[in-house]
């Protein structure tokens, strides 16, 4: 017999990195919040790469900080390396990636978690949803505990009926040994919801002192490094160098020797695997003609001894994967202290989602994380902030905030996955936003701390710093556009910057414009009366020389907003609409975009069909206003 455990405002099932977001985002917006795990040892745990950031999955960190998130801190105050990835290129592509003490990385998100008011952390299984009259209004757990809410967020990752395979072994798991939950699966069918199946894996992990690292390549963190959280100023952090070797002919010919026993080409593995984050035996077999890929060595804490060995995802049996790791230099003494394995997992096709997370099927359940058919901790962290926020929102009887894909690359991804689907786990990549040179790591506060503001989710305190930093910014733009300097000025500076001498007099921002001149070089003829940060120079010296791509863009979001301010009534029949092709027809009808944007971007949906819809719609509104 089941007794009523408690009542709330929201439940969180799962505590990995999207439930911690979304049951911090709903508690600090003061909603009564549950968040439950199927165990306390394992909230925040990393079961893949003990790392955080990287091209794209950097920015949505910054952009989680942004919106008062907890991720860009907690890696700040738990890194053994920071870097700075990709500084021989553009702004838009620079990205900040750290190593995590993936323990201390735990224990301290566990104990924010803890310290949160309003937040209730508990151990249990959730096993079914209860729903009435279409809503989602409370869970069941294994033990019979009865939890009530007024709104539930979903972020199991790749728990739901989790199988772990490694070569003929297979077994039913949860990441790492885990429990898997398997219940909550078919309850969520029961209730109408599609799900997919999607396949992950992960690297062994190896003894430090079996690693003869000189005959590898040192990887240190940066000098100086920068940080996520936009409240982090300094850090006394001690950086551990990763390593980098490379597989060899012995490695490729081990694998190819053994691919009767892959699962992947056996057919024991039917899930999805994830496209930019292959396995090593995968990457074998298409790229035939490589002679050797890259394998990085990663420290997973100060306090342990593992190695992750970044590079070689793998499913392979485990006297295979041994063979594959002493064939690597720097390995052939190695001991192997965890397997690799592939882990498939059920997850929600995510098209069964409106924009703002919550599901179309069941009123008040939101779904967030590798459970959306996505990949990777920043990714789901970026999920679950939003489902959170909305949850409390709904509870607290409010609009939902949906982030444009022209403001964040949360907004990219969340758009990708509830317009497109997904047929393989979904990883962002900077090349999926149309707006990169808008969406950088270094603007994210620009972008999205009024949004974090107006939620509730960013402090007073906060807010003032960051306005004062916009203005700051502002006005030393403006000095420099009206500060007029002479050729011989600045002609000392410009030799010095290997730039062509000023052959007449002008203002000093046009200077800055030149590829070769960096704000820096400015100060030395021109200092700034204002006190600027590093972080405030940067933003200047970023505003001015791209200014012209910047403007481009910047129109390109304003055509696209008009699209965006279209509304498609959510009564619209589709069948209805005469000249719409029938898989238009098909595809609106069960994503019901919210937009003509939405619309325009759903596959299948041409631009022909938009116009008709355009048209539907004028006449649509038409007679609903005459109507009255």
């Amino acid at each position: 017999m089941g007794y009523v455990a408690g009542e709330f405002d929201v439940i969180v099932i799962g505590a990995g990195h999207a439930g911690c977001e979304a049951a911090l985002a709903s508690a600090r917006m003061g909603c009564e919040t549950l968040l439950l795990t199927i165990n306390l040892d394992m909230v925040a745990f990393m079961p893949c790469n003990p790392s955080i950031g990287g091209p794209a999955k950097g920015h949505v960190v910054r952009e989680i900080d942004a919106l008062g998130g907890e991720m860009g801190r907690n890696i700040d105050k738990t890194f053994i390396q920071m870097r700075m990835l990709n500084t021989g290129k553009g702004p838009a592509v620079h990205a900040l990636r750290a190593q995590a003490d993936k323990f201390s990385y735990q224990h301290i998100m566990k104990k924010t978690i803890e310290e949160t008011p309003n937040l209730t952390l508990r151990q249990g299984m959730a096993e079914e949803l209860i729903v009435e009259d279409g809503k989602c209004v409370g869970i069941v757990t294994k033990t019979g505990a009865e939890y009530r809410a007024k709104a539930v967020v979903v972020t199991t990752g790749t728990y739901l009926r989790g199988k772990i395979i490694m070569g003929e072994l297979m077994y039913e798991s949860g990441p790492n040994n885990q429990q898997p939950s398997v219940r909550l699966s078919a309850s969520l069918k029961e209730h109408g919801l599609e799900l997919i199946r999607f396949k992950t894996g992960t690297p062994p992990r190896v003894h430090k002192d079996t690693i003869d690292f000189s005959k590898t390549e040192i990887q240190p963190g940066d000098e100086k490094p920068k940080f996520f959280s936009y409240e982090t100023e300094s850090s006394d952090n001690e950086q551990l160098p990763c390593w980098l070797t490379y597989t060899s002919e012995k490695t490729h010919q081990i694998i190819n020797d053994n691919l009767h026993r892959a699962p992947m080409f056996s057919g024991a593995i039917e899930g999805t695997g994830p496209r930019y984050c292959p396995s090593i035996e995968d990457k074998i077999v298409r790229f035939a003609d490589k002679p050797k890929h890259q394998i990085f060595l990663e420290p997973e804490g100060k306090n342990t001894s593992e190695y992750y060995v970044q590079g070689l995802s793998t499913s392979m049996p485990e006297d295979v994967q041994l063979d594959i790791l002493r064939s690597i230099p720097g390995l052939e003494k190695v001991e192997m202290m965890r397997t690799g394995y592939a882990i498939e997992y059920d997850a929600v096709i995510p098209t069964q989602l409106w924009p703002s997370l919550e599901t179309k099927k069941i009123d008040s359940l939101f779904t967030a994380g590798q459970i959306n058919g996505t990949s990777g901790y920043e990714e789901a962290a970026g999920q679950g902030i939003m489902a959170g926020i909305n949850a409390a929102r709904k509870v607290q009887g409010k609009e939902p905030v949906i982030i444009g894909r022209s403001q964040g690359y949360i907004g990219v991804m969340i758009d990708d996955l509830v317009t497109k689907g997904t047929n393989d786990p979904y990883r962002l990549l900077t090349s999926r936003a149309e707006y990169r040179l808008l969406l950088r790591h270094d603007n994210a506060d620009l972008r999205l701390t009024p949004i974090g503001y107006e939620i509730g989710l960013i402090p007073e305190e906060r807010y003032q710093r960051f306005l004062r930093k916009k203005e700051l910014v502002e006005m030393e733009v403006e000095r420099l556009s009206t500060t007029k300097i002479k050729p011989d000025d600045v002609a000392e500076m410009l030799a010095s910057a290997g730039s062509a001498p000023l052959t007449q007099g002008g203002d000093i921002l046009s200077l800055l414009r030149r590829p070769e001149v960096t704000y820096a070089h400015l100060e030395s003829v021109s200092p700034s009366p204002f006190e600027l940060t590093d972080e405030m120079k940067e933003q200047v010296e970023i505003q001015i020389k791209y200014a012209g791509y910047i403007e481009k863009q910047l129109l390109q979001v304003e055509r696209l907003n008009k699209m965006e301010k279209k509304l498609i009534p959510d009564d619209i029949n589709y069948a209805e609409v005469n000249g719409l092709a029938s898989e238009a027809k098909q595809k609106l009808s069960v994503i019901r975009p919210l937009s003509i944007g939405q619309a325009s971007r759903v596959a299948g949906v041409t631009p022909a069909d938009i116009s008709i819809l355009l048209v539907y719609l004028e006449h649509y509104n038409r007679v609903k206003a005459a109507r009255g």
